[in-house]
């Protein structure tokens, strides 16, 4: 069936219920697994703003130090929980990018035949304003997605 799970988190609680659900059928089949954490890109909070380009250069730097560390630490606490589990996780981080394009360029990089991603189940008006990563990765892909919710 499935060898390798692509298991994609943002590190809050819900996303964690998938890295969770994803790492128990990766055990059950003894798949390997990969997780794969992104950061979005830099938004510049006045882009054109000459007066203001020294603080967004500081304010940029301490955001990709401040992403990087936490990707540290979902990957870290996601080899936590694989190592309870019993699968063998690699760890990648993916910065400054779109996380449903990361996602999918990650899956195909790395082997992977199923992705594995929580949805937030966003519904009406907010669904629309916010957009849907998860939804974009299921219309996308080209490998099966199990959406956990």
């Amino acid at each position: 069936m499935y060898t390798h799970l692509l298991i994609a988190t943002d590190g809050s609680e819900l996303a964690g219920k998938g890295v969770d659900a994803g790492l128990a059928l990766a055990a059950a089949l003894g798949a390997k697994a990969t997780l794969v954490t992104v950061s979005e890109p830099w938004q510049d909070p006045l882009p054109g703003d000459p007066s203001g380009l020294a603080l967004s250069f500081e304010l940029r730097e301490e955001q990709r130090r401040a992403q990087a560390a936490g990707a540290e630490r979902i990957i870290a606490q996601a080899r936590t929980r694989a190592e309870r589990a019993g699968v063998a996780l690699e760890g990648v981080y993916v910065p400054e990018r779109m996380p449903d394009e990361a996602i999918l360029e990650t899956a195909q990089q790395r082997g992977a035949d199923l992705i594995v991603m929580a949805s937030h189940g966003h519904r009406g008006l907010r669904k629309l304003l916010l957009g849907s990563q998860t939804q974009s990765v299921a219309s996308r892909s080209t490998v099966p997605v199990l959406v956990v919710r």
